[in-house]
């Protein structure tokens, strides 16, 4: 166990008292790269209706753990819950279909498609996302719904990305993180849209490096060490105590924008 795991082992409290029911649960998940054992035993829940935050440093296993979660990396050892199913075998595809949404780390936007081309991509499903609302969740994306992605700024690729799995109306979403690379401004719009979902009735997980940010609309937070949980409990909490966010994220308020942890309510 490393130094920093064994500092904050007596915080870690389960994070998952909770009477809603989980729509995701992941049990003591180990995932390799090659021969290189990334996740070490990761448990993790999200609950109906909440939104939960993945935290660490660069390398500790974030990415990793929700590319098992969508099937994109095999799962060696452990079991994935996803809506009442034992996904742990599933590919990523069927995962999708059972109503989970994923938002990968860089965008991975269509830059030689218009914005309404990149979001007819996916064959829509029935629900109450429909293209007007999701143009009305994001204005600017019906304002530019001819122009090619790779015509867009970053932000509103951003937007893209985010509204594209929408339209499969998912019940889960998993969101690596969205705020990187962009000015202070459009990521408070792209954490009040992660907000709008929750309020919306979806369940989200969301990966971020801006440590305050995240846990202002974070129901509950778990934080990587090394590929293992070394913090599981109320994101009010840990960021409340900051020499404890210090340490397991490696993040200060003033290192990733103090002004926009001071701009986002905490979650109620």
């Amino acid at each position: 166990m490393s130094a920093l795991a064994t500092s904050i082992e007596s915080r870690r409290d389960g994070g998952a008292a909770c009477d809603r029911p989980a729509v995701l649960e992941a049990r003591d998940v180990h995932a390799f790269y090659g021969k290189s054992h990334i996740l070490h035993g990761v448990s993790l829940r999200v609950n109906e209706g909440e939104i939960v935050t993945v935290l660490g440093r660069n390398g500790a296993g974030k990415t990793t753990t929700l590319r098992a979660l969508m099937g994109l990396t095999a799962v060696r050892d452990g079991r994935v819950h996803m809506l009442g199913h034992d996904v742990t075998r599933w590919p990523a595809f069927r995962i999708a279909r059972l109503g989970v949404g994923y938002v990968p780390e860089g965008r991975k936007i269509f830059g030689n498609l218009t914005v309404l081309e990149n979001l007819v991509v996916p064959q829509a499903r029935p629900g109450p996302w429909t293209l007007d609302r999701v143009f009305g969740l994001f204005p600017r994306l019906g304002e530019r719904r001819g122009q090619l992605g790779r015509q867009l700024s970053g932000g509103e690729q951003e937007m893209l990305s985010i509204a594209r799995p929408l339209l499969l109306n998912p019940r889960v979403m998993l969101l690596d993180e969205p705020s990187q690379g962009l000015a202070p401004l459009i990521v408070q719009e792209v954490m009040q849209v992660v907000r709008a979902m929750r309020d919306e009735g979806l369940s989200v997980l969301l990966v971020e490096q801006n440590v305050p940010l995240a846990l202002g609309i974070a129901d509950r937070a778990y934080v990587l060490d090394d590929g293992k949980v070394v913090y599981a409990g109320s994101a009010g909490e840990l960021a409340a105590n900051r020499e404890l966010v210090d340490k397991l994220a490696g993040a200060t308020a003033e290192s990733k924008g103090s002004s926009s942890h001071a701009s986002v309510a905490p979650a109620s």
